[in-house]
């Protein structure tokens, strides 16, 4: 009996030693669980827990944060639910590694891949994992850090460093505007190791060409908005001064302090010599060096403008050298081209700066005289344009010295005099076109001659039925509007093989009493009245109701339709939702719309026209330059535009084939074209000739009367069903 109480009590105290140390294991588990949990829930990266089944056991306050799941949401959960879906066959196959043991392959080390979201997002992390076990329970735990930010900033690293290296001259200051880095174009730009340049200011690179003024406005526009671009002169270590275009962007802080400034630029010598070719060739006069009709329009039409805002006046003085045609016929024309060249130094020098002398062609020539006397001292204008014509007579009547050829060794001289005859056309506030003054100034250079030559003759309004015609047509164009007197004609657009890909839509006038009346005659007019703002509407209302129509045929379903826009229509504030409202009313594709601009545009508000262009293209509208080269603008302008084709002008095209320079400057704007990546349209072709020349140029795309002339609506399908 005592010895079963003694086995029992030995059994009894076995018993509670075993439970005295299941207690102790589960304190310590439960000491190892609090601990494990405050450490991982202070922890700065997310940490995730899971058992052999793959299952979250545990979850940090930042995994919540990390992935969207709070703590409730994620344990008892499997763990691919923060891994994406085409890496979750990955994953398995790593815990069925884990759980055969071969957790040392990827436990202790670090690798990037990618986590999901509780809004299905995915970002880029790190991961590390630590296998460990209790008792016989296996676990995984991954520490787990977002490196979004990371990834970012080396993708801008990347991006920094391969701009740097770009073939555009970079330069990096401080606030003070003392240069930190440069690179290696910089250094093929200016000549400047960056040794030199680094602890200096730009204004090491300064070429003396800009006042301070231009830089205070440049500094001044960098603070205020944070960026500046535009064209400046700069000179190289070598002393030569060369042309720009330069971005600066401010950089700041936090804080919104400027803590750097970064310049790049690009040397813009060989665009700035195209430019000032084309311009050359395509606004002066190459035997004499004066402004061409075409420069001298433009700025007679500014000259107009100037006078229209303020009290003063000017005059338009026609001139024409009295028998030039006898000395070229006798003496021949080398001996004439002298005297003309003569004649207009002559005329230059009796004129102020801020006046032009203009040449426009034989032995033409005009000057335009601004900033005289008021309308309200019209008699004192007129006097002071009186004073200067005989200044111009006085000199142009002196004797000429010119070269009549040479007899051995000698050249030989004579002596010749000549007169002119000139007609003088006052202007003021009072509505005129330049045309208009250039024919009122010939009639009065007319009036002159028949005087009995060496004479002036100030225009007489009273004397040109024009004045009295043009109020006429005035009247009638109103009345052809509010009746609707207008059609539209459809101009073929075909490629290098003949189809018609495209038409330009060009309206007529059907006036009642004249029959069909060109946009030559009435546009100006309503440009100058403003009714270029309704007819224009109307213009692009039927062009596109036109192209919707023709959306419905499969054989006309391809063209595109190309709608011409005055500048003042185009700068009218409503312009763009006008387009957009009668898009949307016609049911027309705005992909086979292109409008037609002229380079008028590019003189005033440049920002506001990109910016309306831009919206439009954002619809899907294209854009060409109509009569490229005619106008007056920067080629810098041109590259910002969102432009689609360069249209070369048919009064370059009409002389391709005889005049060198017409040939050298349609050639121009194919290549300019080609450079910016936009395509290009010949206008005005009417042989075969000028579109082979077109097409040995690089010009495949022609419109004219070789093909076809505008026709109505009917007719155009017709002859483009014939073509295809």
């Amino acid at each position: 009996m005592r010895e079963r109480t003694a086995s029992l009590d030995a059994s009894n105290r076995e018993l509670l030693n075993e439970i005295d140390e299941r207690k102790q294991v589960e304190r310590i588990l439960r000491e190892s669980t609090a601990r494990y949990y405050a450490v991982t829930q202070s922890a700065n990266d997310a940490i995730a827990t899971a058992d052999s089944q793959g299952n979250i056991v545990g979850w940090n306050r930042r995994a919540e944060a990390m992935f969207g799941y709070s703590e409730e949401q994620a344990l008892g959960r499997p763990l691919t639910l923060i891994i994406p879906h085409r890496h979750r066959e990955a994953h398995q196959r790593g815990m069925n590694r884990v759980l055969a043991g071969g957790a040392s392959r990827v436990t202790g080390k670090a690798f990037e891949t990618e986590g999901l979201r509780s809004d299905g997002s995915e970002f880029p992390i790190e991961l590390s994992l630590a296998h460990w076990e209790v008792g016989d329970s296996r676990f995984v735990s991954g520490t787990i850090r977002d490196i979004s930010e990371r990834i970012r900033t080396e993708n801008h690293l990347r991006v920094a460093a391969t701009t740097f290296e770009a073939q555009d001259g970079v330069t990096i200051t401080d606030a003070n505007k003392r240069i930190l880095r440069v690179n290696r174009a910089f250094t093929e730009i200016t000549g400047y190791s960056a040794e030199e340049a680094i602890g200096q200011t730009p204004h090491m690179l300064s070429s003396g060409r800009h006042d301070p003024g231009f830089y205070d406005a440049m500094w001044d526009s960098l603070v205020r908005t944070g960026n500046w671009q535009g064209e400046i002169w700069n000179r190289r270590k070598n002393g030569e001064i060369f042309p720009e275009w330069l971005s600066i962007t401010a950089v700041r802080d936090a804080q919104g302090q400027i803590t750097n400034y970064v310049g790049t630029f690009a040397d813009i010598t060989e665009r700035k010599a195209a430019e000032n070719e084309i311009a050359q060739l395509a606004f002066y006069d190459q035997l004499t060096g004066l402004p061409n009709r075409r420069l001298l329009l433009d700025r007679l039409r500014h000259a107009l403008a100037g006078c229209s805002r303020s009290t003063r006046s000017g005059a338009l003085l026609f001139l024409d050298l009295d028998n030039f045609k006898t000395l070229n016929d006798t003496l021949g024309h080398d001996v004439g081209d002298q005297l003309l060249r003569e004649a207009a130094a002559r005329l230059t020098s009796c004129v102020r700066q801020s006046d032009t002398v203009a040449r426009l062609g034989g032995d033409e020539f005009v000057i335009v005289l601004e900033d005289l006397e008021g309308p309200d001292a019209h008699h004192l204008a007129a006097m002071q344009v009186e004073t200067l014509a005989i200044k111009v007579q006085t000199q142009l009547n002196l004797p000429y010295l010119l070269d009549v050829g040479t007899m051995g060794d000698t050249i030989n001289r004579r002596s010749h005099q000549c007169s002119c005859s000139i007609g003088i056309a006052m202007f003021d506030g009072q509505p005129v076109s330049a045309e208009e003054l250039m024919k009122r100034a010939d009639t009065a250079m007319y009036q002159a001659k028949a005087a009995g030559r060496n004479a002036m003759r100030f225009f007489d309004p009273e004397m040109q039925a024009a004045v009295t015609a043009r109020a006429a047509m005035e009247a009638d164009l109103r009345r052809a509007i509010k009746e609707n007197q207008f059609v539209l004609h459809y101009q073929a657009q075909v490629d290098a093989d003949g189809r018609v890909v495209g038409a330009e839509a060009l309206v007529r006038w059907l006036h009642p009493e004249r029959g069909l009346i060109y946009p030559t005659e009435f546009i100006p007019l309503a440009e100058e009245t403003g009714m270029i703002l309704r007819l224009g509407r109307w213009v692009l209302e039927s062009a596109f109701a036109q192209l919707a129509a023709w959306a419905a045929r499969a054989e006309f379903a391809g063209l595109t339709l190309a709608v011409n826009v005055s500048a003042q229509q185009f700068q009218h504030k409503e312009f763009v939702s006008e387009v957009f409202g009668l898009l949307d009313r016609s049911g027309a594709d705005p992909c086979r719309v292109k409008l037609e601009l002229t380079e008028r545009l590019l003189v005033h508000n440049v920002q506001e026209v990109i910016e309306k262009m831009l919206a439009l293209k954002a619809r899907g509208v294209s854009f060409a330059l109509d009569d490229f080269g005619t106008g007056y603008s920067s080629l810098a302008y041109l590259k910002r535009m969102p432009l689609d084709q360069l249209k070369i002008d048919q009064s370059f095209v009409r002389d391709v084939l005889d005049d060198g320079n017409d040939a050298v400057i349609a050639r121009s704007v194919v290549a300019l074209a080609r450079s910016l990546g936009l395509g290009v349209i010949a206008e005005g072709v009417e042989t075969a000739r000028q579109r082979d020349f077109l097409a040995d140029s690089g010009c495949l795309t022609y419109q004219g009367y070789l093909f076809s002339e505008p026709l109505p609506a009917a007719d155009f399908e017709r002859f483009a069903n014939s073509a295809a």
